[in-house]
């Protein structure tokens, strides 16, 4: 069989999947592989024997794709039968892949074991390579695309925090993606540059969502301050575990539910009779590059790489994680970790991440993410209360 690699994008996109690809790209030139494919709209495009063959891409485009938000090669949230798990293994065959690397979250790594499973006989190689904002996939410290959106989350609520410390009148109600997992959310506290910066309150998804006690909060905040900065998980869930949202949509694993932010604005609106909107970054904060974090699109490219490297090396069945060293500073290591260990499972804020009355983060939380976002945010000016009429007091 020819050594050729297959490269498979799973789930939504980030803002440096394609510097995983990249990775995977530059590292593979390294060995004699003939054909390096990548499926045309993740595992659909296997079905359908739709292949990028990515092997001449020039230089040029190559530096192009790391500049390049979302999937270069297209991904999808495709639900596989046993059906299509046999015809892939057909179509490896076909096209003497040796080499399969899915790149997603949880569900891609789940589909990342049971290709294992399947070419295990047929000595086909199958690795996986996190990635998802949400960081909830288990045993990794975290994952390549969580640390740019952490960033893109934390300056917009910065911004916010000064558009409404301008003008001090409203409550905002930011919605942060995450699903079920809160480490997303909880970047935002990193918008702080003092005490009684925004974000004011932050909700998380591991602790149960109190109507009331959200209310005597922002109703207490707004006398004290005029204008409030809320984050509020999408995924938050009463004290009985139902979204406080109804549910929308739903396909497959994904769940579409109302909005949180614009509910929670409402809400107040209603109940306090105070002037409140919501503000949701969605996609936008998912894969914008405009101030991705130099960290993660580093470690995006080495985990790329490392996929490579773990393939050749003849394992499969296994994911590359990403581990922190035991030193002063932030240093990573890669290591590959068996992939039955984090199939669907998700990884959720532990209670040391969050404040005892659950509308906070803690500082040992803070202290574990800065180092993700790759850098200080821009340092805004707040005039202090020894500025007055004009003159330095």
């Amino acid at each position: 069989m020819e050594n050729n690699l297959l490269v498979v994008h799973g789930g939504g996109p980030s803002a440096v999947l394609n510097a995983s690809l990249y990775g995977v790209i530059k590292e593979a030139r390294n060995y004699g592989i003939k054909h390096i494919y990548g499926a045309k709209g993740g595992s659909e495009g296997v079905l359908k024997e739709a292949f990028w063959k990515l092997e001449n891409l020039s230089e040029e485009e190559m530096e192009r794709m790391l500049q390049t938000p979302g999937s270069a090669i297209g991904t999808s949230r495709f639900a596989l039968t046993e059906e299509d798990y046999q015809r892939m293994l057909e179509i490896f065959e076909k096209f003497r892949i040796r080499y399969v690397l899915l790149n997603g979250g949880n569900g891609t790594m789940d589909t990342c074991g049971k290709l294992h499973k399947l070419c295990k006989e047929k000595k086909i190689r199958v690795i996986g390579i996190p990635k998802t904002v949400d960081n909830d996939i288990a045993v990794t410290d975290h994952t390549p695309g969580f640390g740019s959106a952490a960033r893109f989350l934390a300056e917009a609520v910065r911004e916010i925090g000064a558009d409404v410390r301008s003008l001090p009148i409203h409550v905002c109600i930011v919605e942060a993606m995450g699903r079920n997992a809160g480490w997303l959310t909880g970047a935002s506290a990193l918008a702080r540059e003092q005490k009684g910066d925004a974000p004011h309150l932050i909700y998380l998804p591991e602790r149960p969502f109190d109507e009331e006690e959200f209310l005597k909060d922002v109703e207490r905040l707004h006398r004290e301050k005029g204008g409030v900065v809320v984050v509020a998980s999408e995924g938050l869930r009463d004290k009985e575990g139902k979204p406080i949202v109804p549910l929308l949509f739903s396909s497959g694993r994904a769940e579409y539910f109302g909005d949180v932010g614009s509910y929670l604005a409402e809400l107040v609106i209603r109940r306090l009779g105070i002037k409140a909107r919501s503000e949701k970054p969605g996609l936008i904060g998912r894969t914008s590059i405009c101030n991705r974090s130099e960290t993660d699109i580093e470690e995006a490219i080495r985990a790329g790489r490392e996929a490579v490297k773990a393939a050749l090396a003849g394992k499969s069945g296994e994911m590359v994680g990403l581990f922190r060293k035991n030193t002063e500073g932030y240093e990573v290591e890669f290591r590959t970790i068996p992939i039955e260990k984090v199939m669907l499972y998700e990884k959720k804020m532990p209670e040391k991440y969050i404040d005892t009355r659950g509308n906070d983060v803690t500082e040992e939380y803070t202290a574990w993410c800065r180092p993700l976002i790759g850098g200080k945010l821009p340092e805004m000016l707040v005039l202090g209360e020894n500025i007055k009429g004009g003159k330095q007091q």
